[in-house]
């Protein structure tokens, strides 16, 4: 079995392969984007009054079916998204 750290820098892998994100993508959302998305990740809400983000729907929908394990992933992989983000300024 896969220790987290080992999952979650999978799924950050994919982020960059499968959904074609970047750093530079990633450096766009200075807005705390990314770590919506990650607090989503972990517990989807229903109220999404006042986001307006590029493809946040289709993201929404994704992870609101997604086991916890998985949704653990693609926030553990969100926030190093973020942690490389603010490093690279």
């Amino acid at each position: 079995m896969k220790t987290g750290i080992e999952l979650i820098t999978e799924e950050r892998e994919e982020q960059l392969n499968k959904h074609n994100r970047s750093k530079e993508h990633d450096s766009e959302h200075e807005e705390g984007q990314l770590k919506l998305a990650a607090i989503f990740a972990l517990e989807p809400f229903e109220d999404m009054k006042g986001i307006n983000l590029y493809g946040w729907d289709e993201f929404t929908e994704k992870v609101s079916v997604k086991n916890e394990v998985d949704r653990l992933k693609i926030a553990g992989a969100l926030i190093a998204a973020e942690i490389d983000r603010i490093n690279t300024k």
